[in-house]
């Protein structure tokens, strides 16, 4: 509880005298109704906070199986994916915690700048047979991430946070500076607009199939990204960019369809040979699912059908079958016009797959983190809380993949530090609202917000919402280890109006406002308890 001493307070305007002998004194339980992020959800973002803090050169919880970051599970999408899940916790959830999520997400982006994340490209984009069958000599490589196939296209959609910082010159800066070899350092510099546009010219150059994330590979998944992104920023220029991206686009994936003959997601579209790459694992059709809400009348309809074969119920749980049994168990549904969870079908499955390695991939997909983020769009909530009935805060990584009764076990980084906290921050169908209603600049000029309050000082934040019907800011406070804390929150964009300031109900003093100004609440001290702050006009 706060340890605020509550007195009887005279003021010597009369006006606020008499707004003060009219407000109630303390509250009764008025806002107690309104949602609080669970100790799991604020445990969730308190961490992205602390990966995002750790000092350069660290990276802590967040290495992976592959140290080249040419995986699914490589820094950049962990950081994306947290990047998604913090934006979706400040939309949906504590929507006037404004400084709190900027310097976040800020944060992030700056991670997501580190040369470390992306310098593995200068190898990368030298290309390969892998990618490229045709290929006769490796590539001239280069070092630009972004110039040509941009495989830091998630960084795009991270970027509609603080749009004022990114659109100034040098605001999104690559530094190439290797130390014992190269021609000297080297800066990459862009703004927001010019990695829009280099992204589009990227669309283009595929004939609008998309943007290529690795040499030679387009998968469709990589390209939700900055399409969303795209949305965004119309909103924020006033322009339609994506309506006329979105129109070629699906233009382009037409004839073939998004989907393959496997039922599934194409894996990705190869150029230079013309051909489609076909998926074995649920993993980027389901990803893409999560983040398609421009598609969204088509995606709905498949939920939860297109992961027939790779997913099962086990008593309160969600289990994931091995693509090796998954496929056979599909296939045999399919001659035999079965169910797919029909135990002799799934025992065949289970019974031709033995001897079969689980995957064709040098490494396992992070597949629950991937499919949490699908069901929290799609799903109803019991979904969730069957594929979540055994989880903690975060996962610590595990590199086993099925025991002996065919559990999944796996747990890599992208899961633990990312996915699974991205599915509980997100509601059903939270990118499709954020898609139809997006904040505008005027909503964002004219709502109310809660100032100088940040998880660096050791805060979390349970609520913070401008409630226009009561005509109330309420928020909550907690400390996250119990210790006392000391903040100076201050409520901006309020109207003109006379305001009580309550603290965990009590009435601790009366405001005016007569411009759109701020009310700096004063000390408030914070500690294990939850402390609730109330500013409500009269």
């Amino acid at each position: 509880m706060s340890t605020t001493t509550q007195t009887h307070t005279t003021y010597d305007q009369p006006s606020l005298q008499l707004a003060a002998e009219t407000l109630p004194s303390q509250f009764d339980e008025a806002f107690k109704g309104i949602s609080k992020l669970t100790r799991e959800q604020c445990g969730h973002v308190r961490h992205f906070h602390n990966l995002a803090s750790q000092a350069d050169g660290d990276w802590a919880f967040m290495g992976a199986e592959e140290p080249g970051q040419e995986w699914d599970t490589a820094l950049r999408y962990q950081l994306s994916a947290m990047a998604y899940a913090a934006g979706a916790a400040h939309y949906h959830h504590l929507p006037a915690m404004r400084s709190l999520f900027k310097a976040l997400i800020e944060k992030m982006i700056k991670k997501m700048l580190n040369k470390y994340v992306w310098d593995y490209w200068y190898l990368s984009s030298q290309s390969g047979t892998k990618v490229d069958p045709d290929l006769k000599e490796l590539r001239k490589p280069w070092a630009d991430p972004v110039v040509r196939e941009n495989i830091m296209v998630k960084l795009r959609t991270v970027i509609t946070s603080g749009e004022e910082l990114f659109d100034e010159k040098d605001g999104i800066v690559f530094d190439w500076n290797p130390l014992f070899w190269g021609m000297g350092p080297e800066r990459y510099s862009y703004t927001r607009s010019t990695l829009q546009k280099a992204i589009l010219k990227e669309m283009e150059r595929e004939n609008w199939m998309g943007a290529c994330c690795e040499p030679n590979m387009i998968f469709i998944v990589c390209n939700q990204f900055p399409i969303l992104a795209m949305r965004y920023n119309d909103v924020t220029d006033n322009s339609h960019v994506v309506d006329d991206v979105l129109k070629k686009y699906t233009a382009a994936w037409a004839k073939s369809g998004f989907i393959g003959e496997n039922g599934l997601f194409r894996r990705n579209y190869f150029p230079n040979q013309n051909k489609f790459g076909v998926a074995e694992s649920i993993d980027h059709t389901v990803w893409a699912m999560a983040f398609m809400p421009w598609n969204y009348e088509k995606t709905q309809p498949l939920y939860p059908s297109i992961a027939d074969g790779y997913l099962e119920k086990v008593e309160s749980r969600t289990n994931i079958r091995p693509p090796s049994v998954a496929l056979v168990t599909r296939k045999l549904a399919a001659e035999k016009g079965g169910r797919h969870d029909d135990p002799s079908i799934v025992e065949q499955a289970r019974e031709a797959a033995k001897g079969k390695k689980p995957s064709n991939n040098r490494y396992l997909l992070p597949t629950f983190g991937k499919v949490a983020l699908w069901m929290s769009e799609y799903g109803e909530p019991s979904d969730l809380e069957a594929a979540f009935s055994t989880s903690g805060l975060f996962y610590e990584r595990s590199d086993t993949s099925w025991d002996d009764d065919g559990n999944y076990t796996y747990v890599e980084p992208f899961t633990g530090n990312a996915g699974i906290a991205y599915a509980r921050l997100n509601v059903k169908n939270g990118q499709k609202k954020m898609w139809d209603k997006p904040w505008t600049k005027a909503d964002l000029e004219r709502r109310p917000y809660i100032d100088d309050v940040y998880l660096a000082q050791g805060i979390d934040c349970l609520r913070g919402d401008w409630d226009e019907k009561r005509r109330a800011m309420v928020a909550t406070f907690r400390s996250w280890d119990g210790s006392a804390k000391s903040i100076k929150p201050s409520v901006k964009n309020l109207r003109s109006g006379t305001y009580g300031v309550y603290v965990d109900g009590r009435l601790r003093n009366v405001e005016t406002v007569r411009s759109p100004t701020d009310i700096v609440v004063g000390n408030l001290e914070v500690g294990g308890e939850e402390v609730d702050l109330v500013v409500l006009r009269i």
